[in-house]
């Protein structure tokens, strides 16, 4: 009768009390849970097997508390206990327990502390002794509850029932961990409108501050720029790419040019008086500036640096009407391209 009076107390307040503040707790869920079930039975010593279980309810939002019902069902393991007379000498068994429970919470933002109290059925699982056991009964725990995601939540909680036929009776005290999925949209809190005031006469303007003028700076800067490098290096005889013995000063003076700038490219160029026709003297420039880079390289000078090439008679420096000017137009000039550094000044 105690009992009774107690679940028809806590029905009664679910159905007089209006719904007001939600929580992160209302709506419908189900879940599942897993832990150690601290079982006795009449004439046989305690246990701790595991204990698992799947639930399902609905939780309402009141005022400052939450009330909720839950159907559940846990499965205690079987397990071999010592047994007294006038109980067998060793006693295999588990519980299967289902019921309904009603749910007084106090919820706290992201935690939900909680009690139930409700009516299970206990059904005694294993040899003849256990299996005999069996009834109805009350259902008693104590939780608390975490929501880590909109929609999901942990659980730990303690549960106690009792089933009994006759003189035995078998007693469950399960301490789980559970998980909850929640299927409602999560609990968003309604902006309260602000009562309309009215709005003061706006201050006037300030005048406008003068923005200082900034006074330009200067710096120097230095910038790399190409500058193109001709050198002369060396004069031929006429209709030879031989080197004449006297043109070895000047080509050594190349070569040390070349070891100064070690990554600078160089071009020999070979070139010829206007004597002969064009694909003659193509030719013979072409073999003049080979015989210059053949001496470079001898003399160190990486192959790889330089490339040869012939402008026959198209550039010349001098008048190839005279034996001077035919004289200087026979020649090997080294180009190439340096990097230097040219410093310009920068305002800002």
């Amino acid at each position: 009768m105690k009992k009774s009076t107690m679940t028809i107390a806590l029905a009664a307040a679910l159905l007089s009390m209006t719904a007001a503040q939600a929580s992160e707790f209302g709506g419908g869920y189900v879940g599942g849970k897993i832990g150690v079930n601290r079982t006795d039975m009449t004439a046989v010593d305690r246990q701790s097997p595991l204990a698992t279980g799947i639930e399902g309810g609905y939780n309402w939002n009141m005022d400052s508390v939450l009330l909720g019902v839950d159907g559940f069902m846990d499965f205690n393991e079987k397990k071999t206990h010592t047994g007294v007379l006038p109980a067998p000498a060793t006693v295999n068994y588990g519980s299967h327990v289902y019921g309904l429970d009603f749910k007084l919470g106090l919820p706290n933002g992201n935690w939900l502390p909680y009690a139930k109290l409700g009516y299970a059925r206990v059904d005694g699982r294993g040899d003849a002794y256990a299996a005999a056991v069996g009834g109805s009964g009350a259902h008693l725990g104590l939780g608390v509850e975490y929501k880590f995601a909109p929609h999901w939540s942990v659980a730990g909680e303690w549960t106690n029932n009792t089933g009994k036929s006759g003189a035995t009776k078998l007693n469950n005290n399960n301490l789980t961990l559970g998980i909850n999925y929640y299927f409602d949209k999560p609990y968003v809190a309604t902006p309260v409108a602000a009562a309309a005031v009215a709005a003061p006469a706006p201050a006037p303007a300030p005048a406008p501050v003068p923005v200082p003028v900034p006074v330009p700076s200067e710096t120097w800067k230095t910038l790399l720029e190409n500058k193109p490098v001709c050198i002369e290096g060396a004069n031929f005889e006429f209709d030879s790419t031989k080197l004449r013995s006297g043109e070895i000063t000047k080509l050594n003076e190349v070569v040390s040019f070349a070891e100064r700038h070690e990554d600078a490219q160089l071009e020999s160029s070979g070139h010829t008086d206007s004597v002969g026709t064009e694909e003659y003297n193509q030719k013979l420039s072409e073999g003049r500036a080979e015989s210059v880079k053949a001496y470079m390289v001898k003399k160190g000078v990486s192959a790889h640096r330089i490339d040869t090439v012939g402008y026959g008679e198209s550039k010349p420096m001098a008048d190839n009407a005279t034996s001077e000017g035919r004289e200087l137009n026979r020649r090997v000039e080294i180009c190439t391209v340096l990097k230097v550094e040219k410093k310009v000044r920068v305002t800002k």
